[in-house]
């Protein structure tokens, strides 16, 4: 039988316990908050004392925590309890953090490798379920059968930063998307309009802007923008109405701002012309 541990019982590390019990893995617990270990402890799950002793539980120590600064928190006093464990990281920071993560461990003994799991807790071992991982690939491949378990394994590479660089762009993605929506919903119910009637709508306008997708790529990769089709004068317009709507129906306007933003500093670096793609050449700059 396999074994492993985990720290961190909120929704996500009580998803992920379980699902490694299901699998045949025993794993032991631990918890600042006992109590949020009880479901897991009833299927089976042992619930440690301390950090040290679900270190020494497992080769294999996964955390679920709010930030890297908590595995700091949790770990620090662990001492030579680190020694020869591999702690797979699948809290959310920056990838420069990551990889000061990655030397801290290193400093006490133990190897990191960075993840980043791409579903909500309900979906943890789904099959729409994924989970970016970077650091040394020998060490990722020994533990990949467990790991396995959680969802898809996406490996990214040695560099202990990617897998937190991959896993924040997505959320860029879906964050602004969600607010994308919000925004929508809040312009037509702000004009006495049901947001619930836009809803088909909005699922084929985010299935358009997808099929954008490899175009863009191609387009940025070679920094030509053909205005062919649009230019950033036109999105620019249209990033001038949205504007003005939500200002006159009197929602928030700092996203639109932001969308607007964009199209005014490419067209005044002498974009207007080009494909909306030039924006690039803004957003990509510090």
């Amino acid at each position: 039988m396999t074994n492993a541990t985990l720290i961190g019982l909120g929704p996500m590390g009580q998803a992920m316990v379980r699902v490694l019990l299901d699998h045949g893995t025993a794993v032991t617990v631990w918890n600042r908050t006992k109590s949020r270990a009880d479901d897991v402890v009833a299927r089976g799950a042992v619930l440690a004392a301390s950090p040290a002793e679900a270190v020494r539980a497992a080769e294999l120590v996964i955390l679920s925590l709010t930030d890297y600064q908590a595995m700091y928190d949790v770990l620090g006093d662990a001492g030579e309890a680190l020694t020869g464990r591999v702690v797979v990281n699948l809290s959310s920071d920056t990838p420069q953090r990551t990889r000061e993560a990655a030397a801290w461990l290193a400093e006490r003994g133990a190897t990191l490798v960075a993840g980043g799991i791409m579903v909500p807790a309900p979906l943890v071992g789904a099959e729409a379920s994924y989970v970016f991982y970077s650091g040394p690939q020998d060490v990722f491949t020994k533990h990949e059968p467990v790991l396995r378990h959680l969802g898809r394994p996406e490996y990214l590479g040695e560099d202990h930063g990617l897998a937190q660089l991959f896993y924040q762009a997505e959320l860029t993605v879906f964050l602004t998307s969600l607010s994308a929506y919000l925004q929508a919903f809040a312009l037509l119910a702000a004009e006495g309009a049901e947001p619930e009637r836009l809803v088909p709508f909005a699922r084929e306008v985010s299935g358009l802007a997808a099929a954008y997708l490899d175009e863009t790529v191609a387009q940025i990769g070679a920094r030509a923008y053909p205005g062919d089709l649009s230019t950033a004068t036109m999105m620019g317009a249209t990033a001038e109405h949205i504007l003005q709507a939500c200002r006159d129906a009197g929602v928030d306007l700092a996203l639109p701002e932001a969308v607007k933003s964009h199209y005014d500093r490419a067209i005044a670096a002498g974009h207007g012309g080009d494909n909306w793609t030039s924006l690039w050449e803004v957003v990509a700059k510090r």
